[in-house]
């Protein structure tokens, strides 16, 4: 393939992680990253290579993950989205396929990524949606929650909520932005932007959050949490069910 001949395609996607063993090809297990290829591959009728903004754990949804490839196919965008579509599962969709400079990286050019997690606090577990959210049957104190989500905002070592046995250079990272809000009945969403993620970052965040809202953590001692740098002090990893990727960032 020469340079010349091989374009950058840039494609969105939104998916239901509940069948699926995470983002990332892996052997064995099925995977959002092989279903896409492989479809891909049936439309282009060569062999494609996913790159992704970033991997979401087994269980984990997303409304926005980005991907690009590069590939030779003279099938204009638009159509091979329409044409991926058609041969997708129900529970994976591409949003958009657009062509993008060369230069375009999927992981490397993000800038930022926006999780939600949503939380489920009324007396009853619902029937509908229950794949995507965490239910708690007792009341959370939701201010006490949000103060806490504020001292996450800045550059912080977040290694009190990195997965045990995780391998990374830095474990700091800037937190942009976090909010609490409503997002229906009995149904709270708390959303992070950060530059980047530590493996189960969010979730061991969730965690350590219902902790204090369950009354079992101060906002002091959530502080000096996040202070210790060490895992052994954080809650409990929230299920994947309730986390969502909503967006990458350029």
């Amino acid at each position: 393939m020469t340079n010349d001949q091989r374009k950058n395609f840039k494609l969105v996607l939104e998916y239901d992680g509940s069948n699926y063993h995470g983002w990332q090809r892996q052997k064995g297990v099925l995977t959002i990253q092989e279903v896409v290829e492989t479809r891909l591959a049936i439309m282009i009728q060569a062999p494609v290579r996913l790159t992704g903004a970033g991997r979401t754990d087994a269980g984990v949804h997303a409304r926005g993950q980005v991907a690009n490839f590069f590939s030779e196919t003279r099938i204009p965008p638009e159509r091979l989205r329409r044409g991926l579509n058609g041969l997708l599962p129900d529970d994976i969709v591409a949003l958009e396929l657009a062509l993008v400079p060369d230069r375009f990286h999927a992981r490397f050019q993000a800038h930022s990524k926006v999780y939600e997690y949503r939380i489920y606090n009324g007396p009853m577990p619902p029937a509908l949606g229950r794949q995507y959210g965490w239910h708690i049957g007792q009341p959370l104190r939701w201010d006490s929650m949000e103060r806490c989500l504020k001292l996450l905002e800045g550059r912080h070592d977040f290694s009190s909520f990195q997965a045990t046995g995780s391998s990374v250079r830095s474990s700091e990272r800037i937190v942009m932005s976090t909010g609490i809000a409503p997002a229906g009945e009995d149904m709270q969403a708390i959303t992070i932007e950060a530059n980047g993620f530590l493996r189960y970052m969010v979730r061991n965040i969730v965690g350590t959050l219902v902790e204090v809202g369950r009354g079992k953590l101060t906002v002091e001692e959530f502080s000096a949490v996040v202070a210790a740098c060490d895992r052994k002090q954080a809650g409990m990893t929230a299920p994947a069910r309730g986390l969502c990727l909503l967006e990458v960032r350029y």
